[in-house]
Formats: structure tokens, C-alpha cells, sequence
């Protein structure tokens, strides 16, 4: 059995304004109802995989439990890194895990998030043929046959050009993101695959070179692991020693440095979703090389993506060429399409100028729901908000705002300095200004309601939280 180890805490820019900080490409439907989350937990779950090993950050922790509970994964394990340290401390993390609850040879597969494999029993093919040299030792990467000279990916090199048996080959090297003319030649060359940053290796064996190559590494992680605890559904590493680890990626800390690599070509289609044009080709272009998504309408254009993530919003294309339109209810990015790998500088210039749009999403997503603004001014703010069933939000109060509930669907559990009653559709409650209150889904479908905000301040920050089931200051 192989022990899938999924890396869920990246908040990648390059798909902005689909994909933020506070709500990355991960967790978001880019090509269908399921995230790609979902789909990574999907290909990595059956008969040849225990159950998932998740590492995410603190900010993603519920969401990660949330989208594996709702395609029926609720065992999926929930490691939860208190901060930002890169793939070198995480993969250690889960090695040492591994090695301590299931034994030195375990087999774990590393996984990325947010990856695109529409050949599920090709990859596990492939990950198959792997497991001989990771079970002989080896340090097993997974890399993608090149189709074209790109310049958005990383690149093995292999020490020998593949027989097309499938099987492992040593890794002459790791090279990075070349110019135009370095990628056609490696793609000629016939010697170099992507870097599809997908790993396989027993436990025992990456510990080892970890403490060969990157021994800085070990003493923070181990500690942040004795001292973790279980906190609900999750395992939650120990901060303090965890932020003493160096962040340093897992290719620079031991896989350019180790002895015995060993490199295996992906035998089916594969994505990392890095860019728009990336996301374009995934859509399929029709002869026009024309892909929409959402309610979009197109006339005369090529060589073009256009997106639109609201229902309500028709996005039209007239006389377009080699652009990226992509349309959200608060931003839009209009783009050439073969600049689309720079879209991540321009999120840096918009954190530059404090535009909240950079790294806040339209919805906020919280663990018992999600809420979002629908009309803000200076007095009032309407927001909308759906509660999980079972949902419950933090006993709470304001000290510069009241605010009015009005329950669209669903039933809603009130508590309004200590009484509790039920509201239904149609039906609604004040809760005045310093009132300590809480709202609740005491039932099996969601509750929506419509919440009115009135005073002189409507900040996230008025909140003085007296008790929280999930754990939150």
C-alpha cells in the first residue's frame, strides 16, 4: 500500500483573479464542479492507497477537511503547519509521521494540490512502475514527457534517454526554467522531462537523506511533531518549533543533492494549471483557438480565453486576438495571452498599492459557512451568508455596529443575550448594538439569510468572540 501525502498549502497568484491568497486554485472549481483538490484526492484514493495525508496551513485547515468530507473522504488526515515553510519541512514532516505510525519502508507519494491528470489509470500505472526502484532505495521522481519547447517548467535531466518501457531512469540533474532557445533544445534532445514535483520514496529513505543534506531541517520538525496535538478532525504541528525551520523547498534542500534519484516519464497528459494559456489548452480550443467558460458570448475572435465566474455576469467578445479575459464580480484582468506567466507580478503590484482585491476573494469562506458583501457604504454593509448544516458561528458581540437577520431558506437557532429561538424563512431578528449573540444551523440543509449591518464601523475586526466551537480567537 502507498501512502498518499497531498501538499495543500501553496496560495498561487498566477491564476489571479480566479485563484488568491485567501481562496487559491486549489480549493477552486477552474474546470468543473470539484476543485482540484477534490480531484487529487480522488485519484489518489482506492485500493492501492491508505488513506490521504493532507498538509495544509492554518488558513486552509477547514477547507481541506470540508472538500474531502463532501466527496466522502471525512478519513482523509489533516496536518495543519501553523506557518509557511516551503516543501522541504512538510514532506519531512509527513516522512517522520509515517515513519513513526507505519514504519520506516512505508511508501509515500508526494502529491501536489492542484495538478491536472485526466488519465487516472495511466498515472497510477506509472506510479506502479516506480514502486520497484523506491522499494530498492531510490528517491523516485515523476516527470512529464515535453510536447513543446517550455519556458514555465522546471526540467530533469535524465543520464539516459527512456527506452519507452516505463521505468525508472537515473536523474543526471535538475535544471532550472530555461529561456526559449535552452527548451528547445532539451525538448530535441530527447533526455529531459517536466518536473512534475510528484514524489515516491519510503519513509526511512527520505528521513535519511534529509539528515544527509538538510540535517538543519530536522530538529524543528521532529519537536513540531512530538509536540503537536489533535485539535477536532485535525493534527496541529507545534508552532513555535515549527517556525524555527528553515523554508527551503524539498528539490533545493535534498533532490538535487542526493545520490540515488531516479526519474520515471509520465505516461499520460498532465498539468500544472500554472497560467491562463495553460488553463486555455485544458478548456479546448475549438478551430478558432477560441475557449470560453461561464456565460460568455464570442464573435470574430481567435487564438483567445475568455472567463466569466458569475452567472450574472455575460461576458461578450468582439474582434478579440491572443487575449485572456477573465471577469469576477470584483475584478476583471484583460491580458495578452502569451504574457499570461506574468500575471503574478501584477498581483505584487496591487498588494503594492493596498487594493484588497489582491489577496481577498469575493466570498469568505469560514469553517461554518461562507458569507459575501452584496452593497457596502459608509454606515451600512448587506452581506449574504450560508451556514452549514450544523453549522456554528462564534458567541459573539460588536461594539460599533447592530445588525438585522433575515433567514431566506433553511431555519436558523438565534441566541440573543441568552435567548434562543428559531427563525424561518420569511422571518427575522435584531440583534442591537453590544448584544452577545450566535447563530446556528440546527438543521439538514443549508441556511441562507441575509444579514443588514448598520454603524460607524463595519469592519471583520469588531468582533469580541466569548466562545467558538472551531477553536478561533
Amino acid at each position: 500500500m502507498i501512502h498518499p501525502v497531498i501538499l495543500c498549502g501553496g496560495s498561487g497568484t498566477r491564476l489571479w483573479p480566479s485563484s488568491r491568497q485567501a481562496y487559491p486554485k486549489q480549493f477552486v472549481g477552474l474546470l468543473g464542479k470539484e476543485s482540484l483538490y477534490q480531484s487529487t484526492l480522488r485519484r489518489l484514493s482506492g485500493g492501492l492507497f491508505t488513506q490521504p495525508l493532507v498538509m495544509t496551513n492554518e488558513e486552509f485547515r477547514f477547507l481541506a477537511s470540508e472538500q474531502a468530507a463532501a466527496i466522502g473522504l471525512s478519513d482523509a488526515q489533516v496536518v495543519v503547519e501553523p506557518c509557511l515553510r516551503d516543501t522541504g519541512p512538510a514532506i519531512l514532516t509527513a516522512a517522520l509521521l509515517l515513519a513513526r505510525d507505519a514504519g520506516d519502508d512505508a511508501l509515500m507519494l508526494i502529491a501536489p494540490s492542484d495538478h491536472v491528470i485526466a488519465d487516472i489509470p495511466a498515472f497510477l500505472a506509472t506510479v506502479e512502475r516506480g514502486v520497484e526502484a523506491a522499494q530498492a532505495g531510490a528517491l523516485v521522481t515523476f516527470g512529464v514527457t515535453p510536447d513543446r519547447p517550455e519556458t514555465g517548467y522546471g526540467y530533469l535531466e535524465l543520464a539516459e534517454k527512456p527506452d519507452g518501457s516505463g521505468i525508472a531512469v537515473p536523474l543526471a540533474s535538475f535544471r532550472e526554467k530555461p529561456d526559449a532557445e535552452t527548451a528547445a533544445a532539451f525538448l530535441s534532445a530527447g533526455t529531459y522531462l517536466w518536473n512534475g514535483g510528484i514524489f515516491l520514496f519510503r519513509a526511512g529513505d527520505v528521513v535519511a537523506a534529509f539528515e544527509a543534506h538538510a540535517p538543519q531541517l530536522l530538529v524543528p520538525c521532529r519537536a513540531a511533531l512530538e509536540a503537536g496535538a489533535q485539535d477536532l478532525n485535525l493534527f496541529r504541528l507545534d508552532a513555535d518549533a515549527y517556525g524555527e525551520a528553515e523554508s527551503i523547498s524539498f528539490d533545493y534542500a535534498v533532490m538535487e543533492k542526493a545520490e540515488k534519484v531516479s526519474a520515471v516519464p509520465l505516461a499520460c497528459t498532465w498539468s500544472d494549471l500554472g497560467s491562463w494559456e495553460a488553463l486555455w489548452q485544458e478548456e479546448g480550443p475549438d478551430e478558432h483557438g477560441v475557449a470560453t467558460h461561464g456565460p460568455v458570448t464570442v464573435l470574430d475572435c481567435a487564438n483567445t480565453y475568455l472567463r466569466s465566474e458569475e452567472e450574472n455576469m455575460h461576458l461578450v467578445g468582439l474582434g478579440l486576438k491572443d487575449v485572456v479575459v477573465v471577469a469576477m464580480r470584483d475584478a476583471v484582468l484583460v491580458a495578452d495571452k502569451g504574457r499570461s506567466q506574468e500575471v503574478k507580478t501584477i498581483v505584487k503590484t496591487l498588494r503594492e498599492a493596498q487594493v484588497p482585491q489582491a489577496d481577498d476573494y469575493p466570498r469568505f469562506h469560514r469553517p461554518w459557512g461562507w458569507y459575501e458583501t452584496l452593497c457596502i457604504d459608509n454606515r451600512f454593509q448587506v452581506k449574504r451568508i450560508m451556514v452549514h448544516p450544523g453549522g456554528v458561528l462564534s458567541l459573539q458581540s460588536h461594539h460599533h455596529r447592530s445588525e438585522h437577520w433575515i433567514v431566506v431558506s433553511g431555519t436558523a437557532e438565534v441566541t440573543v443575550d441568552g435567548e434562543i429561538r428559531l427563525v424561518t424563512e420569511n422571518q427575522s431578528v435584531y440583534i442591537p448594538l453590544g448584544a452577545v449573540h450566535r447563530m446556528a444551523n440546527p438543521g439538514k440543509l443549508p441556511m441562507y439569510l441575509i444579514e443588514v449591518q448598520t454603524g460607524a464601523y463595519l469592519g471583520e475586526d469588531d468582533i469580541l468572540r466569548y466562545e467558538d466551537v472551531y477553536g478561533r480567537g
